[in-house]
């Protein structure tokens, strides 16, 4: 009867539950992307917002939304589940957007029109307050959705199982690619609706869409491989470090096998298998330590913690350095939906006579890049890597975060020779004293550091992915999405930080500024992008002490292909 059950439930997930979920992702991206690309032209032009005030508003909530997927990813491991999380989240989200809708087709919400040469009268206490709480439920939204629903499309797949052939790296590339397109029709069609028809309907589309996609995953719940919750995560980290401070003094054994072990009490934590002792970090095998005082049937969890239990603390500790070096490559990418948005506007945009590419449409051409390097990288890159190295995935998520790495330093390198050759069109003209006037020089000398941005993605971003979701401990898989999420979230405050302290700094006597509030031409944009450029220079550098030193965490797995099997296999999470 008990293995009928197991099958039973072995049978749910898979890949019939991929269009459930990437339907819920595809219309949650095309409601978040529609949001958030055009959005710096939504506050300057329609809340006549000043340009810097305007690129940190959206840094400082963008970054907020980037931080609550920790509060998101303690409710999913602890209480809630994933599906749940997710279901709640986009509830919240779904209000957010409608009350922006709202603020967009009511004129009592935002300011009068700008009238000729006049000042723009800017939005009001009260209507920044709408803006404000809208973009905040957005931010708490997106704390559900984001950590979680990419851990619960891994989860549908069961690695341990011989019989299972999609790997999750692979459900990875694929997650990316769907997400991009969504992302591709955000760009091009929604900013092209706001640009030209209005924010009403501009705004409404994604709305719309976000009440799609809730539909859409709440129809799949009977086919989701649901793993349920295991207690608090951060609970088990704190109750290993309580441990081992107050066995501080007690020296440590003489031999790993010594040290505390019980597969009962971590059934609910270890499904997918056990994580074995390591040799760094010594100092918390302490809290493994059996002595006199400990109940070694029903251990006081608060001094006695089992080996498993201490190295779900050493991997996220090992993880940390790995996650910091991510965030200054989200600083230069949040310029591509400020001041790079801001310099396409000032560009000839004309494809045809009477048809120009809106600016925050520009995006276009990263999603593409992104779009057509992950394909490659999954239907040719991988094939051919893997008869040099002999690992599945091609070249291990390191390796993949590096090229990323690389490839970004040189999109910011890029963008500053650009902006150069702008400015120079500009003063050629005599147009370098009209900030609103329309430079005779394409746009598309643009698309060399947005392409290059899309193509670090694909190597960066989806290896951050992968690699946090693998070298996790099994129960704590929405927590490490939540900690990728973190580091865009560091990303952007980081930029805001650089962009405020580069404006007050850089600030002349006689008015001067390397990034001026409404004449781009007279700034040095240039200064700013190769400030970040010497930057990701110095972080890829980093990167790659951390990665060379970086040990992969060590799991003993059951092999599922034979029930009657006791074996177990040792083996290192990246080769899975």
């Amino acid at each position: 009867m008990e293995q009928k059950e197991n099958h039973a439930r072995r049978k749910k997930g898979g890949l019939i539950t991929m269009p459930f979920i990437f339907g819920n992702e595809v219309c949650e991206k095309l409601a978040v992307v529609g949001f958030n690309t055009n959005m710096i032209s939504y506050l300057t032009t329609q809340l006549h917002m000043p340009l810097t005030k305007a690129a940190n508003t959206l840094t400082n909530f963008g970054g907020t939304a980037s931080l609550t997927p920790l509060l998101g990813a303690f409710i999913a491991d602890s209480y809630a589940g994933k599906f749940w999380t997710v279901t709640l989240a986009s509830i919240i989200y779904q209000i957010g957007m409608i009350s922006l809708t709202l603020s967009a087709v009511l004129p009592q919400f935002r300011p009068p029109p700008c009238k000729g040469e006049e000042v723009c009268q800017q939005a009001s206490a009260g209507q920044l307050a709408i803006l404000y709480i809208s973009l905040l439920l957005g931010a708490l939204g997106s704390g559900g959705i984001r950590p979680c629903i990419v851990a619960f499309g891994a989860d549908q797949f069961d690695e341990s199982d011989p019989k299972q052939t999609t790997r999750t790296w692979t459900y990875f590339n694929w997650y990316y690619f769907v997400m991009g397109v969504a992302i591709l029709v955000a760009v091009t069609v929604l900013v092209y609706i706001q640009d030209n028809i209005g924010w009403g309907i501009g705004l409404g589309i994604p709305t719309i869409a976000m009440f799609l996609s809730i539909i859409a995953f709440i129809v799949g719940y009977p086919l989701y491989r649901n793993l349920n919750p295991s207690g608090s995560p951060f609970t088990r980290l704190v109750q290993v470090a309580v441990a081992a401070f107050r066995k501080r003094k007690v020296p440590n054994v003489s031999h790993p096998s010594l040290l505390y072990q019980n597969d009962e009490l971590d059934a609910s934590i270890s499904m997918g298998g056990k994580l074995l002792h390591s040799g760094q970090m010594k100092f918390l095998d302490k809290a493994a330590i059996v002595t006199e005082e400990d109940d070694n049937k029903t251990p006081n969890l608060w001094r006695l913690n089992t080996i498993h239990r201490v190295e779900e603390l050493k991997s996220i500790i090992r993880m940390g350095p790995i996650w910091a070096s991510g965030i200054l490559l989200i600083t230069a990418y949040a310029q591509q939906n400020t001041f790079s948005l801001q310099q396409a506007k000032t560009m000839d945009r004309h494809l045809t006579k009477t048809f120009q590419i809106p600016a925050g449409s520009m995006s276009v051409f990263t999603i593409l890049t992104m779009l057509t390097t992950t394909a490659f990288y999954d239907r040719v890159f991988i094939k051919v890597a893997r008869r040099f190295t002999g690992l599945d995935r091609g070249i291990s998520f390191l390796h993949r975060m590096g090229i990323g790495f690389v490839i970004s330093t040189l999109a910011t390198l890029v963008a500053g020779f650009v902006e150069m050759k702008r400015k120079k069109a500009a003063l050629a003209h005599g147009l370098f004293d009209h900030p609103h006037a329309i430079i005779p020089i394409s746009v598309f000398w643009l698309v060399p550091q947005y392409s290059l941005h899309g193509m670090a993605e694909a190597f960066m971003s989806i290896g951050h992915l992968e690699f946090f979701y693998d070298q996790a401990p099994e129960s704590m898989r929405s927590t490490a999405m939540a900690l990728f999420w973190t580091a865009i979230a560091a990303g952007n405050y980081v930029s805001t930080i650089m962009v405020t302290l580069v404006h007050k700094f850089s600030a002349g006597s006689n008015g001067s500024n390397w990034l001026p509030d409404n004449n781009l031409n007279k700034g040095k944009l240039e200064y700013f992008y190769w400030l970040i450029t010497i930057l990701q220079f110095l972080n890829l550098i980093y990167y790659l002490v951390c990665a060379k030193l970086y040990t992969y965490k060590p799991i003993q797995v059951h092999d599922k292909g034979d029930s009657n099997s006791e074996g177990n296999q040792i083996e290192l999470s990246t080769t899975v």
